[in-house]
């Protein structure tokens, strides 16, 4: 088998990649230490940080303290090498967040909508940004990309958003192409569930997990399959749209006419189950964070509804045979362990496959972690490869609208 050597400049561009993944993992670094963990020499850890320093890609940020001799500088990537914006798309907000390019969440606001607004949304969506940017001290023309997470999923042949009955201004055909064009960004459409598995694999604790699926129980219904790292999409970007999967009732059910999973475990679902076992609440979530703390007729309550999630859960398991089912989404994160705890022990009641069920490990806001995620990996993989470091930031150039977004974290 006979290979092709590699040319000094690929061998440097793979050098640069990796001392630019070093120094965002472990923060800043003097010359020896970048040396020491990239095997390189000196003489040439050196001269990898001034190329790097000169393509404006890394900066010094101080001196090393202590031993012997003077101080060594330290260096770092340049936060400002590039920004990147992520939103999350909900029926009466938009809430969106900056990020440099080391990650750092820089700005983020909220921006109130109509909710069932039949309109165009790129007002919304421009005043958003505009207010974000202000807030990051940037502009809006300087952002690498925006990754947006909203309901139902994007069909990049029709550019038609599709299964987003709740959002009906974003589901008009040329939504995304609209958006690049208006606001003279690269642009990605993905589905906010699916963001939410990408921030469980990248920021969770599932980094090591073969599989999972993730089941979204909120206002909607949405399930993500995750394989390897991978996520399923369907043809049309369909794939875990279960609210319309159709569903038995369960045996204890105590409310008739359920024809799909919508019926059994959605919002207004939980709601009327509440108020079967005297649970007066707000909202689903509400209703299931009073169940947990103990109210009475909230034991029958988290029993009834955690058979109602088992039942179609029984039926993704044995298509899918994941190695683990999160729950996420308001309703289950009201719940919590005491929630997954109940879900899980019905499911391995009803079906002979037996995942693990554990409630979502992430903080705050998962899509808008998730889509952060993505337009950074995006972000780097471009500004970080480029093969000819010393002309990226020396000759601008109007970047390429992007209309989909088809690979993960």
């Amino acid at each position: 088998m006979s290979r092709t050597p590699g040319t000094p400049r690929l061998l440097r561009a793979i050098n640069d990649r990796a001392a630019l993944s070093l120094l965002l993992e472990h923060g800043p670094l003097s010359r020896v230490q970048l040396g020491a963990l990239t095997g390189l020499s000196k003489p040439t850890a050196s001269q990898l940080l001034s190329r790097l320093e000169e393509a404006g890609l890394v900066v010094q940020v101080g001196t090393s303290a202590g031993g012997r001799g003077p101080n060594a500088a330290l260096y770092a990537v340049n936060a400002a090498a590039a920004y990147v914006a992520g939103m999350d798309v909900v029926p009466e907000r938009l809430t969106v967040a900056i990020a440099d390019i080391t990650g750092t969440v820089v700005a983020q606001t909220v921006v109130e909508t109509e909710p069932g607004r039949d309109a165009d949304p790129t007002p919304d969506v421009r005043a958003a940004l505009n207010s974000v940017a202000r807030k990051a001290g940037i502009r809006v023309r300087d952002l690498f990309s925006l990754v947006i997470g909203s309901p139902g999923a994007h069909d990049a042949d029709t550019d038609t958003l599709n299964y987003a009955d709740t959002v009906p201004g974003w589901s008009h055909p040329g939504v995304l192409g609209g958006l690049v064009t208006k606001l003279g960004l690269r642009i990605a459409l993905e589905n906010d569930v699916n963001l939410a598995a990408i921030a469980e694999r990248r920021h969770g604790a599932l980094a090591d997990v073969g599989s999972f699926a993730l089941l979204w129980v909120s206002d909607g219904l949405g399930l993500a399959i995750d394989l390897g790292g991978e996520l399923h999409r369907g043809a049309t970007g369909g794939a875990g749209e279960i609210g319309y999967m159709p569903i038995p009732t369960p045996p204890d059910a105590s409310t008739e006419q359920i024809a799909d999973f919508q019926d059994l475990v959605g919002a207004e679902a939980v709601c009327r189950l509440a108020l079967d076992h005297g649970i007066q609440a707000e909202s689903a979530a509400d209703a299931v964070s009073q169940a947990s703390e103990g109210v009475p007729g909230g034991e029958a309550f988290l029993s009834e509804l955690a058979a109602r999630l088992a039942t179609g859960l029984a039926t993704i398991v044995a298509v899918l045979d994941p190695e683990l089912v999160v729950l996420t989404g308001s309703v289950c994160r009201s719940g919590g362990e005491a929630l997954a705890a109940r879900v899980q022990r019905r499911l391995h009641e009803a079906s002979p496959l037996r995942p693990a069920v554990t409630p979502s490990s992430i903080e705050g806001n998962p899509v808008l972690l998730g889509a952060l995620g993505l337009a950074l990996e995006q972000a780097r993989e471009e500004v970080f490869g480029a093969r000819d470091l010393t002309q990226l930031h020396r000759t601008p150039s109007t970047p390429t609208p992007r209309t989909t977004a088809r690979s993960e974290l």
